[in-house]
């Protein structure tokens, strides 16, 4: 494991400030009766620069290293950073050909430059966390051996549930550095182990402690603290949170995700509609059949939409989206699907085991029968610590299944404690149970 203090001494804040550029992760009681936070809180206090930023786009940054390689096509400094804004590109348009492009040139930067290129490798090392491919991400990232590689390794431990490797790490970085980038990350690591009331603290922190020259980074933390107000039934804070997170970087395709899962939960399929058609993509068109489905038409159309999406996607290049597939073939509820979306899984959860992967291989596993192997999944993601409603409901399900109505009931209760307005109707809104009722 990457030690902190071997990374830490070249750390600059200017590097911070950019951390979230890495790419982050999906992943106490918050008294929920009013929204935990006032919102002058979350407000973007550099409003003013905005304009000054967007001057130089990344468009233009690109255009700019394209230039200097057609003048120089052997320098490998200049192809490894047009390499990592490539992927910037990816992440802001969530366009997965800009990953090949950036592997490509990744690829060139180091024939051109075997030694001495950090900045390739990384690239490399994001291409492969962007892939799920976690160990050889936190391999490349380690024999990197700099400041720009301790994020990447936080993320990837967190995906594969090494969560004390990652919270040891985000902790060292936020005590000694407490940045947006840094206090994101641990509170990240907070929230995945449980610890609500830190990460919640630390997201505020975060906010508290950013500066004008990372407006993504500042809008990213927004959209996952409204996800993690969302997740707390807390609607208000997190629509406020996404609005001001397209306030900061307008269009960030994350903040419309968000938007569009929050109207599906408030019934306002309309606006979800519009939501997802903001982002387009699989995930995007995941979206678009679960809403015609819950509007009771006909989706049979939609879906194979989006699963013919998603399966090209995965022809293609590979990029994490196996575990999409299996929710889109579980939440579609045709039993034919079931044996497939167990085979996703389980080549998902080889090397992927946060919550959210263990929660779809459990269900996954009940489609299949097998209720212990589901219950020992549950178990895991629950060991985690992480304080999730719709885990909660699943574990109670299985529960409920192997003929444990006493435990199961303690999970039920468990659900309704983290989100109170969890309801049946709210786990099929949020795509957690089969649409079957509307598949048939």
């Amino acid at each position: 494991m990457v030690s902190f203090k071997a990374v830490t001494p070249r750390l600059g804040r200017a590097y911070i400030a950019g951390f979230l550029g890495l790419g982050l992760l999906s992943l106490g009681v918050i008294p929920l009766g009013q929204s935990a936070w006032p919102q002058g809180d979350y407000e973007y206090a550099f409003s003013d620069s905005l304009e000054r930023q967007s001057e130089r786009t990344l468009e233009q940054s690109i255009s700019f290293y394209q230039g200097r390689i057609h003048q120089n096509s052997t320098d490998g400094l200049d192809q490894a950073a047009l390499a990592n804004l490539y992927i910037q590109m990816a992440r802001a348009t969530r366009l997965e050909s800009w990953y090949l492009l950036a592997e490509k040139t990744a690829q060139q930067s180091l024939a051109n430059l075997p030694f001495s290129n950090d900045g390739a490798v990384l690239a490399l090392a994001q291409i492969a966390e962007a892939q799920h491919d976690f160990e050889t991400a936190v391999s490349l990232a380690e024999s990197v051996g700099n400041p720009d590689a301790l994020g990447l390794v936080i993320t990837s431990k967190l995906a594969m549930g090494q969560l004390d490797d990652a919270a040891n790490l985000a902790n060292a970085l936020a005590e000694q550095y407490p940045t947006l980038g840094s206090l994101t990350l641990r509170a990240l690591t907070y929230e995945a182990q449980g610890r609500d009331q830190l990460a919640l603290a630390d997201f505020q922190r975060a906010i508290a402690a950013e500066e004008p020259g990372s407006p993504v980074g500042s809008a990213q933390t927004r959209v996952f603290l409204g996800r993690f107000f969302a997740q707390r039934g807390d609607h208000k804070a997190a629509q406020a949170l996404y609005r001001e997170a397209l306030h900061i970087a307008p269009g960030y395709p994350l903040a419309y995700l968000q938007l569009a899962e929050l109207a599906t939960v408030q019934a306002r399929y309309r606006t979800a509609r519009y939501h997802y058609r903001e982002v387009g993509g699989p995930i995007a068109l995941h979206g678009l059949a679960r809403v015609q489905a819950l509007q009771g038409r006909t989706a049979t159309d939609a879906w194979a939409v989006a699963e013919t999406e998603l399966r090209r996607n995965i022809e293609g290049n590979s990029l994490g989206h196996r575990r999409d597939l299996a929710h889109l073939l579980l939440e579609r509820g045709d039993p034919a699907d079931a044996k497939e979306a167990l085979a996703l899984m389980k080549t998902e959860t080889a090397n992927r085991r946060d919550a959210r992967t263990l929660d779809l291989l459990a269900w996954a596993l009940v489609e299949s029968g097998q209720l212990p192997a589901a219950q020992q999944a549950i178990g895991e993601a629950l060991d985690q610590g992480v304080r999730n409603a719709g885990i909660a409901y699943r574990a109670g399900e299985i529960e409920a299944a192997l003929n444990r109505p006493a435990q199961a009931e303690q999970f039920f209760r468990l659900a309704v404690d983290i989100d109170p307005t969890f309801t049946p109707e709210t786990r099929q809104r949020l795509g957690l149970t089969r649409q079957h009722q509307r598949f048939l």
